[in-house]
């Protein structure tokens, strides 16, 4: 069945979970040299056989889709394109960010190589869905060296208006500014700072919020006075706070995300995150959400992890007079955005 035209917009409440999210399937996936210098979480791994890296992170990142999809999640799958090369394009999440007013916001980036994943025909497939009002633009902070890598640097409450910002690289104070004064949202920042004595490159490896429940590594912030500044926000907006120590923020507990289905809220996270918990925080976390993980070992090579490869999609959604689960192409692979209209009417 054809998709018709949108018969009208329905306003997209502000929610701190989405149930829909864009990811990026990799084409030639390797961890990025440009990006190891300030990355503790990346490894290194062999450049000779890259065909097989790149066949085992599509692999992963198949069967996250299935997992998702199979979670009542909607996603948008968008092919990488071959050439430029993008190591790091299956982490969308740090170039483009949507908002529940229908604004989206490019951001940008450290890396000359991750500057290339900006697309915009990604953008033009999500306005087939969604409401699309404004792209607001600030990669030109990159000409002063000025980066602020999305939802990687920004943990974003989106319900009482704070973004969480370790400083570092990859988050400097003047476009965080920019954005801030944009979006109006009320800046946390910090520094922490890993075993390795260097700033933590991105924040969403420190701290996921979400709903009801925050995952922190408080003790990756050094200075007390910013340790209890976060601690007294997060609590002030009616967190349970999780506190993850040195080790599991390195097995990327703190790089998890919030989503919803129909009925429940989940929490997603790797397979390596999940079994680095507690009982105690397990059971902490599952009073308020489902935990959903992950198997992420190749991808989780370049440095990052689950959160990282979602882009969560909080646009108002277009509502269509006719139900289809086929969408066209984009580019040599269909994307799909599965059970939007039965779940947008």
């Amino acid at each position: 069945m054809a998709l018709r035209q949108p018969k009208e917009i329905l306003p997209a409440p502000v929610q701190q979970s989405s149930n829909a999210v864009l990811m990026i399937r990799p084409c030639r996936f390797y961890p990025n040299p440009e990006t190891a210098a300030d990355n503790a979480f990346q490894q290194e791994a062999p450049t000779e056989n890259i065909a097989t890296m790149s066949a085992a992170a599509r692999k992963e990142f198949d069967e996250a889709v299935a997992s998702l999809r199979a979670a009542g999640v909607m996603v948008c799958v968008v092919e990488d394109t071959p050439a430029p090369a993008k190591p790091d394009a299956v982490f969308p999440n740090n170039w483009i960010s949507t908002h529940h007013d229908g604004r989206v916001a490019l951001y940008p980036m450290y890396s000359a190589a991750r500057r290339r994943e900006r697309r915009q025909d990604v953008i033009d497939e999500l306005k087939k869905f969604y409401r699309v009002n404004k792209v607001i633009d600030y990669s030109a902070s990159e000409q002063e060296g000025h980066c602020l890598e999305g939802t990687g640097s920004l943990v974003l409450d989106h319900v009482n208006r704070i973004a969480y910002v370790s400083l570092s690289k990859r988050a400097h104070r003047e476009p965080l500014e920019k954005f801030c004064a944009d979006f109006q949202y009320d800046a946390v920042t910090f520094t922490s700072v890993g075993d390795d004595g260097r700033p933590i490159y991105h924040t969403n490896v420190v701290m996921c919020v979400g709903s009801e429940v925050a995952l922190v590594g408080l003790d990756l912030i050094v200075d007390a006075r910013e340790r209890k500044k976060v601690r007294d926000r997060l609590e002030a907006s009616g967190k349970t706070i999780v506190e993850l120590n040195r080790d599991q923020v390195a097995n990327f507990a703190g790089n998890a995300i919030e989503l919803h289905n129909d009925k429940e809220k989940l929490l997603i996270m790797s397979t390596r995150a999940a079994a680095i918990l507690s009982d105690k925080q397990r059971a902490q976390i599952e009073r308020h959400v489902r935990l959903l993980a992950l198997s992420l070992p190749t991808i989780e090579l370049a440095g990052g992890s689950a959160r990282c490869m979602m882009a969560t999609i909080h646009l108002p959604p277009l509502v269509v007079e006719a139900r289809t689960k086929s969408y066209p192409p984009l580019g040599a692979r269909q994307s799909r955005l599965d059970r939007l209209a039965e779940n947008v009417q």
